[in-house]
């Protein structure tokens, strides 16, 4: 059975129940994730005893919100359409990535998960040695690819294969809109002689990216390059708090399967899909150490 047939198998009323989305519950789960940020953020410029080691949990919480951008690429975390252009613009921009562009780019991998030449995440390779390992997991790529990703779009220079000609003009004035706004927080935070935001968000993102690149890694290192999801994507056994941060995305195999399924709904998937798993891990750290024995 592959991942086609295993939805198919549901009954109807099934799939009308797990594919229902829900303002409340997204707001409910952005707002737990916004407070933790807000909290931390507070604590760091208040320079409470040992501030600094918040610095790294507050960038794991800030790298973090690239699931909630995943999920409104789906317009599944919200009921409502504009709530999920919404929040996935607003953490782009946190980000460095162009939402609009980055709906493009996901859709093509949801669509060619794991067929070379046409998933764009296969464009950049997995590490294949331990050095590469440590400069994939330091996150040093990913920053400079979203900035080279950024300024090519405003320059109206996006060729990637995967954005309709039609749809390169809006994906330029994402862009520009976006440069225009790291522009004005600069130009503030000089009028201000203020560094909080290096302090609540540049410097903490920096420090949080590799736990989002071996988190990441997770999802399909390692597994087969084939169309059957079952087989080309992993759902990694973890705790609830990764869950929470995550948006329940460590159900990535049912992600797959069930694209349209909002997050607060895989935990219910996943009771149904459980036994048709093929590939799972327990745990990210046992993933990692796995993939490095791997490693020349």
């Amino acid at each position: 059975m592959d991942h086609k047939e295993l939805v198919a198998s549901l009954s109807r009323s099934d799939r009308e129940v797990l594919t229902t989305p829900s303002d409340a519950r997204g707001l409910l789960q952005l707002a737990s994730h916004l407070a933790a940020l807000s909290v931390l953020g507070a604590l760091i410029l208040m320079g409470v005893p040992g501030w600094p080691l918040l610095l790294p949990l507050q960038g794991v919480l800030l790298v973090f919100l690239f699931t909630p951008l995943h999920e409104t690429s789906h317009d599944t975390p919200f009921a409502s359409r504009w709530l999920n252009r919404v929040v996935g613009a607003a953490c782009g921009f946190v980000l460095l990535i162009p939402a609009r562009w980055f709906r493009y780019f996901h859709f093509a991998h949801h669509r060619y998960t794991q067929i070379p030449g046409k998933d764009p995440e296969l464009d950049s390779p997995l590490p294949e040695t331990r050095l590469d390992y440590i400069r994939h997991v330091s996150g040093l790529p990913v920053w400079i690819g979203n900035c080279a990703t950024l300024l090519r779009n405003a320059a109206g220079a996006c060729r990637d294969r995967y954005v309709p000609e039609a749809r390169r003009a809006a994906v330029t004035r994402e862009a520009r809109l976006m440069l225009a706004g790291y522009a004005l927080l600069l130009g503030v935070s000089i009028l201000a002689n203020s560094a909080a935001l290096v302090w609540i968000w540049l410097l903490p993102m920096l420090l949080g990216q590799p736990f989002l690149r071996v988190y990441l890694l997770a999802e399909h290192g390692r597994c087969a390059f084939v169309a059957n999801m079952l087989e080309n994507t992993r759902t990694t056994y973890t705790t609830r708090a990764v869950r929470w941060m995550a948006w329940n995305m460590p159900y990535h195999t049912e992600h797959h399967s069930f694209p349209t399924v909002p997050f607060h709904k895989l935990p219910a998937l996943h009771q149904q899909m459980a036994q048709h798993l093929k590939v799972t891990e327990r745990g990210y750290t046992r993933f990692n150490a796995r993939y490095l024995d791997t490693l020349d």
